[in-house]
């Protein structure tokens, strides 16, 4: 091994016991003894030859679980903010984000959202948002149509291009998820 190299590794030998006969996979052997968890098999390996391995961490987003569970009442401290002043048509809601989970550069989001009564103009853009309502009541009245009501338990999605009245009836609290 020369003074730059950085690892130490066995030198290739006919067979292992994962491949007798066959041409040596010592090295990819043991990395999947470290990956699966074979501890003793590893300590003896790197008894019978000295044996370096250098762990790097996956990138956060890589190394979150793929299936998330989203808290319903939170216990962290929410992102408190309020309406644009140039969207706001009456009352003076407060807004609640518990923003709980990000994925593909921050263009997946998802948590909960709260709001007190108010009314205020509602202008998705380019966002596609699937909303379920925790508790509460809004009245959404998409621009030209007629107003919805949604309460606990429904659910709705406001697509890229929704232009229209969001009007929280009663505190609301809802699980969203948008896309961007």
């Amino acid at each position: 091994m020369d003074r730059n190299s950085r690892t130490t590794r066995a030198a290739v030998r006919a067979g292992s016991s994962i491949m007798p006969g066959k041409g040596n996979p010592v090295i990819a052997e043991v990395a999947h003894q470290v990956a699966f968890g074979d501890r003793h098999a590893v300590t003896t390996t790197g008894q019978v030859c000295p044996l370096q391995i250098c762990v790097v961490p996956k990138p956060v987003e890589e190394s979150m679980s793929l299936l998330k569970t989203i808290d319903t009442n939170p216990s962290f401290t929410p992102r408190e903010s309020g309406p644009l002043p140039e969207r706001l048509i009456s009352g003076d809601p407060t807004y609640k984000t518990w923003a709980q989970d990000a994925a593909r550069g921050e263009t997946i989001n998802t948590g909960v959202w709260e709001a007190t009564p108010g009314e205020t103009r509602s202008i998705k853009g380019e966002i596609f948002e699937f909303c379920h309502i925790l508790s509460g009541v809004v009245e959404i009245t998409p621009e030209g149509g007629e107003p919805v009501v949604y309460k606990a338990g429904d659910s709705f999605v406001m697509k890229p291009g929704f232009v229209g009245v969001w009007k929280t009836i009663e505190t609301v609290r809802k699980i969203y998820l948008t896309v961007s």
